[in-house]
């Protein structure tokens, strides 16, 4: 039998998870005014160090959207600590009158990662007409059902459509996001705006900084800052965030975009 867990309010919960999953989200019930067709190539780097590589894709499919986030170690890294996470998000249009048009709703979130002995395999299915999510754990071969409130999204379509809000310096966003069993009431926090140079070209960001717990990539243990650009696209240039030893950068460095 399938356990259903009620919903329980705001939980602050410090930090976030992964250097490119880039597991958040914001304001989800938007109009749909979002450009598909996007890869993003990134190099990742372990103090100063090549660690691997990761690739963040937006992908149109009729009335769906998919965004799939993969990352990989180096072979050098791979041979004691291999690192092969993959994320696939699905986000469906639909149409709300009384809401101005076409919307964005969670359709479903797959995360597969291998981090050293570290696996996770899990599937999250939303059913935003009953305001339900069923939770499956493959590895466990496990079921539960969650009760969420109206414009919960999974942290990678999220932060999909954070890149489309308007964000100003010191006016933090929140957010609703399904993660890791629970509802979180994230606040992302708008911090400064800052010139960077990455290998495709100098970017004028706006940086930002979620406050979240998840699942994800080489263990995070401190902040994460986003560096997206500061015009409409707000291309996620530049990521930076604490590990259980030392820090971990993801840098732009190729696409189509």
């Amino acid at each position: 039998m399938e356990k259903v867990v009620h919903y329980t309010g705001r939980a602050g919960f410090p930090g976030m998870l992964t250097v490119l999953l880039f597991i958040f989200g914001i304001l989800l019930f938007m109009p749909f005014t979002v450009s598909a067709s996007e890869s993003l190539r990134y190099d990742l780097t372990w103090m100063g160090i090549k660690a691997g590589k990761a690739r963040l894709e937006f992908i149109e499919e009729g009335d769906s959207l998919k965004i799939v986030s993969r990352a990989e170690s180096a072979k050098w890294l791979s041979v004691f600590y291999k690192v092969d996470d993959r994320v696939e998000s699905v986000v469906l249009k639909k149409n709300y009158p009384a809401k101005g048009g076409n919307h964005w709703v969670a359709d479903r979130y797959r995360l597969k990662i291998r981090e050293g002995r570290h696996r996770r395999d899990k599937e999250v299915i939303f059913d935003p007409a009953n305001g339900t999510v069923l939770y499956i754990n493959h590895l466990e071969n496990k079921k539960e059902t969650y009760h969420v409130p109206e414009n919960t999204f999974d942290p990678l379509s999220g932060f999909f459509l954070l890149r489309k809000r308007h964000l100003e310096v010191n006016r933090p966003v929140h957010i609703t996001i399904f993660d890791s069993n629970k509802v979180w009431d994230v606040r992302v926090d708008i911090l400064r705006k800052e010139e960077v140079e990455t290998p495709v070209g100098k970017f004028r960001t706006i940086v930002v900084k979620p406050n979240m717990k998840s699942e994800g990539i080489f263990d995070r243990k401190g902040d994460i800052y986003i560096y997206l650009t500061d015009d409409k696209r707000h291309i996620p240039v530049l990521i930076k965030t604490k590990v259980a030893v030392g820090y971990i950068e993801a840098e732009l460095v190729g696409g189509e975009f």
